[in-house]
C-alpha cells in the first residue's frame, strides 16, 4: 500500500501509476503457523519501520534476512513500512523463507520435497527468445555461408591455420561479426536468465536496478546487451594492454582465437536451454548443475584454448607475456564465474 496524503489514509499499490513513491507499507500480523524471518535485496540505506519504530537498516547493497519475532507479538496486526531516500523499495524480493518441513513418513524427504513451477510468462519468453535465436541462426547460414562455416565447422575449428579465413579475418565492427556475436549474446543471456529464476541473485543485476518479475524480457536484454558488448569492446581492452605490455603483435591472433572459439561453443548453449526448459519440472536439481556446468565450461574452455593457441605461435616462457595472458584472460574469466556462476 502507499499513504495518499490528501485522504489521510493507504491505498492499494499499483505498479503502473505509483513507481514514484518511495515509502511503501504493508499489514503484517504474527501466528503460531508464520514465520518470522523475511528476505528481500535491499539498496545501502534502505530502513524498515513497524509502527513506525525504525528496526532495521541497510548498510550496503546485498540481500538480507531480518528476524522480526522480538518486534512482534502474536494475534496483533503491525504496520510494516519499507522505506529508501532515492528511490523505491524492491517490493518483489520481499518473501519469507521457506523452512524445512517435519517428515511424517518414514521414506526419504525427497520424495516429498515440491518442485519450483516456473511461471508461465517465464517460460512464455524463453520460449519466444529460443525463437528468435533459431531464426537468426538459420538466416545466418543461408546469407552468411563461408562465414558460418569457418566458425561452425569442426575442420575450421580445429585448425589454427583458419584463424585467417572467413569471419574471422574481417574487421571486427564488420555487419556479419555483429550479427553472430548477436546471436551468441542472446542465446547467453537466456540461459543465464533460466538458471537463475530469482533474478534477485544474480549479483550484477541487483548493482544495476530494481528487478521484477514483471520485466523478464527487460532482463533478457539487459544481459544480451551486456554480454554483446563484453565480447566486442574486449578487442579494445586488448589493444590497451598490448600497448601496455608491449606486445601488441598477438592482439588481434588472441582476440581471433577467442572470438571463435566463444561463438563456436555458443552453438551448444541452446540445447542446453532446450534441455532446461523440457526437464526442469521433473529433474530440476540435476538440470540446473548441467546449466552452470555448461557456462563454467564455456569460459574456462575459451581461455585455455586462447592460452593453447597463443602458446603455439608466441613463447609462454616469458614471465611478461605470462603476466598478460593471465590480466586480459585469467582475471576476467574469474570475475565472470563469480557474477555469472557462483553468487
Amino acid at each position: 500500500m502507499i499513504y495518499k496524503e490528501g485522504q489521510n489514509k493507504l491505498v492499494p499499490y499499483l505498479p503502473e501509476f505509483h513507481d514514484e513513491h518511495l515509502a511503501l507499507y504493508q499489514w503484517v500480523s504474527l501466528d503460531r503457523f508464520t514465520n518470522p524471518k523475511i528476505e528481500f535485496a535491499a539498496r545501502k540505506e534502505l530502513c524498515l519501520f513497524l509502527d513506525n519504530q525504525l528496526v532495521f537498516v541497510a548498510d550496503s547493497t546485498a540481500r538480507y534476512t531480518v528476524d522480526l519475532s522480538k518486534y512482534l507479538k502474536p494475534g496483533k496486526k503491525y504496520l510494516l513500512s519499507v522505506w529508501h531516500p532515492d528511490q523505491q523499495p524492491n517490493y518483489p524480493s520481499f518473501k519469507v523463507p521457506q523452512e524445512q518441513l517435519v517428515s511424517i513418513s518414514t521414506r526419504p524427504d525427497s520424495i516429498y520435497r515440491p518442485l519450483v513451477k516456473q511461471p508461465d510468462g517465464h517460460r512464455s519468453a524463453l520460449i519466444f527468445f529460443m525463437v528468435i535465436v533459431g531464426l537468426i541462426y538459420g538466416a545466418l547460414r543461408m546469407t552468411f555461408y563461408n562465414d558460418f562455416a569457418s566458425i561452425f565447422r569442426w575442420s575450421s575449428f580445429t585448425k589454427l591455420s583458419t584463424l585467417e579465413d572467413g569471419l574471422l579475418a574481417k574487421p571486427v565492427g564488420n555487419w556479419s561479426s555483429i550479427l553472430f556475436v548477436l546471436a551468441f549474446a542472446l542465446s547467453f543471456a537466456l540461459l543465464i536468465v533460466a538458471v537463475h529464476t530469482d533474478l534477485e541473485d544474480l549479483a550484477l543485476l541487483s548493482q544495476l536496478f530494481t528487478a521484477t518479475q514483471a520485466d523478464l524480457i527487460s532482463k533478457i536484454l539487459l544481459y544480451t546487451l551486456i554480454i554483446f558488448l563484453f565480447v566486442l569492446l574486449k578487442y579494445l581492452f586488448l589493444q590497451l594492454m598490448g600497448f601496455i605490455f608491449g606486445v601488441g603483435e598477438m592482439v588481434l591472433s588472441q582476440y581471433r582465437e577467442f572470438l571463435r572459439t566463444l561463438l563456436g561453443m555458443g552453438l551448444i548453449l541452446p540445447f542446453v536451454l532446450l534441455l532446461y526448459l523440457g526437464l526442469w519440472t521433473s529433474i530440476p536439481q540435476v538440470v540446473y548443475w548441467i546449466a552452470n556446468v555448461s557456462i563454467t565450461a564455456l569460459l574456462v574452455f575459451t581461455m585455455m584454448r586462447t592460452f593453447h593457441t597463443v602458446s603455439k605461435k608466441y613463447s609462454l616462457q616469458n614471465l611478461h607475456l605470462f603476466s598478460y595472458l593471465c590480466a586480459t584472460e585469467v582475471i576476467p574469466l574469474m570475475i565472470l564465474l563469480k557474477l555469472i556462476v557462483f553468487v
